[in-house]
Formats: structure tokens, C-alpha cells, sequence
């Protein structure tokens, strides 16, 4: 029987969640695993948390909802890909201790997509970072607000280094050691 679990990808804009979660759901498909979701944090924002800004609270907020559906996504044994910034440690660990309570430790797979934000903004197609660097978006993770990596994320995959299916591989191999997927 499939086991529930949520594999959390964070990191800087640009640094390659959406590529490593997109990757990671075909390969778990391949493998027979076919029930497993997907919420990207650009695509939640706009239908379950419109309105929300980019303050600290709102952020937080943000992720406590996609942290809240993961959660019951993973207690009703579906697997669940989440991509989203969340720059902020503490919000990362209340959806890890709501989901480890609820469908038991090593449900929560964090994921930290590590990349140099010169690299992010090379890779920047929406122009997003040159924007914040002229004061036109406030607020933006790594430019004029915080991120706060993960001290011990179970995955570590650092993007400027490794290709994206290596960086797959290795969250596959995790998957596999914990016992998550046959």
C-alpha cells in the first residue's frame, strides 16, 4: 500500500524547484507511484492564497495553507511535491512537526535546492530579480528580504552543480533508504 509523504522543495526564485519537482513526478509515475500531487507555490498563491502580499505574517501564512493540504494529501497516503520558496525556517518546521504528527516521522522530506543567487539571477527569465535590484518589487527573497536555509535538510541538492537528474537521483535514493517507495 502507498505511503503518504510530502517532499518539500526550498529554495531561492530560480534555483530549480519547479525543474527538480516536475522531474521528480514523472520518475515517481515511472515507477508505479501514479497518485502524486503537485503544488507549486506560484500556482497555489493564485487560487489559495490570493490576496496575500509578501510581509513576513503573509508569507508565513502562505505556507502554513500549502503546508495544511500537504499535510492532509500525506495522511491520506497520497505523496505530494511541494515547490515553494518559503524563506522562513521556523514556518518550514511547524508544516514538518503538522505533518510528522499526523502520518508519523520521515513523512516530511525536505529538500533544500541550494543556488548561488548570481546564478538565480542569470536563469531569472521573468526578470524578476532585475526588478527587485531597481527597487521595483519590494520584498524579494534573497535580494532585500532573508532566507534562512535549512540546517539539516534530509536532501541537499546544490544546483549549481549537479544536473537536474542528478539532483533527482539523489531524492529518489532518499526515498528509496527511508523506506517511502519500494
Amino acid at each position: 500500500m502507498q505511503k503518504g509523504f510530502t517532499i518539500w522543495f526550498t529554495g531561492l526564485s530560480g534555483a530549480g524547484k519547479t525543474t527538480l519537482s516536475g522531474l521528480l513526478h514523472h520518475q515517481l509515475q515511472a515507477k508505479g507511484v501514479t497518485n502524486v500531487e503537485v503544488l507549486d507555490g506560484d500556482i497555489v498563491r493564485t487560487h489559495l492564497s490570493k490576496g496575500l502580499g509578501f510581509s513576513k505574517e503573509d508569507r508565513d501564512t502562505n505556507i502554513m495553507r500549502i503546508g495544511w493540504v500537504a499535510h492532509l494529501l500525506a495522511k491520506n497516503r497520497v505523496p505530494n511535491l511541494v515547490s515553494a520558496i518559503s524563506p522562513y525556517r521556523v514556518a518550514r518546521e511547524e508544516v514538518r512537526a503538522m505533518i510528522e504528527k499526523t502520518v508519523g516521522h520521515g513523512a516530511f522530506v525536505e529538500v533544500f535546492v541550494d543556488c548561488p543567487v548570481e546564478v538565480c539571477e542569470k536563469r531569472d527569465v521573468k526578470g524578476l530579480y532585475a526588478k527587485a535590484r531597481k527597487g521595483e518589487i519590494k520584498h524579494f527573497t534573497g535580494i532585500d528580504d532573508p532566507y534562512e536555509p535549512p540546517h539539516r535538510p534530509e536532501v541537499h541538492v546544490k544546483t549549481d552543480e549537479v544536473t537536474p537528474e542528478q539532483g533527482v537521483n539523489m531524492i529518489m535514493a532518499h526515498l528509496k533508504a527511508k523506506g517511502l517507495i519500494g
